[in-house]
């Protein structure tokens, strides 16, 4: 399957490799088309939450476009493609998690040094809660997203590990789905929609 297709139909792809990369020059060809699809599918996977933040949930597609952006504007050429698997491969469910890129979008630069100042730690706050099941979000590793004087990193990236129940009780569960933050400084929460639900309910193997 050529890498168009893949990302086309990336049912269980939980990875991007050097095969799924397609010739620069090629995808400039279908760029337009490719970020069409990926409006509509992103449409369901951003949930905003409370006046500053908004959750992106990731999957093999929007880090498919992610990785070809990326290499179509830096221009770096095969030299670039294992760097860019690298930052945006761990940003794909793995088949019993969801990804999420949780970011405080706040345009006034001294508003938002002043509330990322008193955010730090909110990464190990966030939660998504269905019933009796409260799954926390463990936050990626790479950095450290909080400073040693406690300011927060405007761009978090998350996991949320579900077991095999979990998954199961996720697909089934009919009621409100809770997506919060238990931040002091930044106590938030929203429900999810029923189309947002239904598109990451596809994350899981």
């Amino acid at each position: 399957m050529s890498a168009a297709a893949n990302f086309q139909n990336p049912e269980n792809r939980f990875e991007i490799t050097h095969d799924d990369i397609m010739n620069i020059s090629d995808y400039g060809k279908i760029r337009g088309d490719v970020r069409k699809s990926i409006v509509q599918i992103k449409k369901h996977r951003r949930v905003p939450i409370g006046p500053y933040a908004t959750f992106f949930f990731e999957n093999y597609q929007t880090m498919w476009m992610q990785i070809h952006e990326m290499l179509f504007i830096e221009k770096g050429g095969d030299a670039q493609i294992p760097d860019e698997l690298s930052a945006y491969n761990p940003l794909i469910p793995k088949g019993r998690e969801l990804v999420a890129t949780l970011m405080f979008e706040i345009d006034d630069e001294t508003l938002r040094r002043s509330i990322l100042g008193r955010l730090g730690g909110v990464e190990e706050t966030v939660f998504i809660k269905f019933g009796d099941r409260e799954i926390l979000a463990d936050a990626e590793t790479d950095v450290d997203r909080t400073t040693a004087d406690g300011k927060a990193s405007s761009v978090q990236f998350l996991h949320f590990k579900f077991s095999d129940d979990d998954v199961a009780a996720f697909k089934t569960f009919s009621g409100d789905i809770m997506l919060g933050i238990k931040h002091e400084n930044y106590p938030h929460m929203t429900l999810m929609s029923a189309a947002t639900k239904a598109s990451l309910e596809a994350d899981f193997a």
